[in-house]
């Protein structure tokens, strides 16, 4: 059976993470970036990753030689008009998702399921640039892409039982489990992780514990993979920003309010894994503790 062709909008950590993804599972996938600086980097940072995946054992050489040939560099949006499923993977800004929602409609055939990657944003809201709502999904991927085994799959109102069903059935196809949720600010998996994470962060800017002793309890205490602050850093400070702000605004302004430090700290570029340091100093994939740095009263 032949797959249908994949277009990923974005060439973020995400966007290449989901085009890497793609490629690999057999699918034709073209990634289109707006920022020129971005573009000579796009094929081998991708490359680059799978290589590293085949040093450990984790992608034989065939695949990776194989995904090569699927995977190109799109010239222009325009490009998007030959694929049948595509995935937007642009920052977390409404008014940026519904311009390039519109530009999709336009230009993509009327069967073509158009997909965003947004953690927090209504899909609905996205939608209502396009003359398909019905074939407007979320399908929201986790960071990093390849690894992280779920998808989360958001329907608005008018989101068709079919398309739903075709984003089930895509994310699947890519080795991932599910979970379909309505669309709410943060939907299932943000609203949680960041009601977690901004309390965490609240806790270190009370002098409660050093964020490596935080993330550690519940590691150890209740099982998670992953503590709340080192969970923050990957994601990206910044994001955790926007999605705070999004869910203040939707649901409670209380609840979910950003914590001075993490506002301060974004303001000081200092936004987790993919800027070196956050809650955490990073050497490639590795967490190191600030704790030397710190008091019992300090913020990192």
């Amino acid at each position: 059976m032949v797959k249908e062709r994949v277009f990923v909008v974005g060439g973020g950590t995400m966007g290449r993470g989901i085009a890497g993804l793609c490629a690999i599972s057999g699918y034709a996938t073209s990634l289109y970036e707006a920022d020129a600086a971005l573009l000579e980097t796009l094929r081998s940072s991708i490359e680059g990753s799978w290589e590293r995946a085949a040093a450990r054992g984790k992608l034989d050489p065939a695949t990776l030689s194989s995904a090569r040939q699927r995977l190109s560099i799109a010239g222009g949006l325009q490009e998007a008009a030959a694929a049948e499923i595509i995935v937007e993977a642009i920052p977390e800004s409404l008014a940026l998702k519904q311009s390039l929602f519109a530009d999709l409609d336009r230009l993509c055939s009327p069967h073509a399921l158009l997909a965003s990657n947004t953690s927090s944003l209504s899909i609905a809201a996205i939608a209502a640039t396009t003359k398909r709502p019905d074939r407007v999904v979320g399908i929201h991927f986790f960071n990093p892409v390849a690894s992280m085994p779920l998808v989360e799959i958001v329907r608005s109102g008018a989101t068709s039982e079919e398309s739903v069903e075709r984003a089930a059935a895509f994310a699947e196809s890519l080795g991932k489990k599910t979970v379909r949720v309505s669309d709410s600010p943060g939907f299932a998996t943000s609203r949680l992780g960041v009601a977690l994470g901004l309390e965490a962060m609240r806790m270190v800017e009370e002098g409660v514990a050093a964020p490596e002793d935080i993330d550690r309890a519940m590691e150890l205490g209740y099982g998670h993979r992953m503590g709340p602050l080192k969970t923050s850093d990957l994601v990206g400070l910044d994001v955790r920003l926007s999605i705070a702000e999004t869910l203040a605004a939707g649901l409670d302004p209380v609840r979910f309010e950003p914590p001075a430090l993490l506002r301060r700290m974004v303001s000081e570029g200092r936004t987790g894994k993919k800027a070196g340091k956050g809650f955490y100093r990073w050497e490639g994939d590795t967490p190191v503790s600030l704790r030397d740095s710190l008091t019992a009263k300090e913020e990192p």
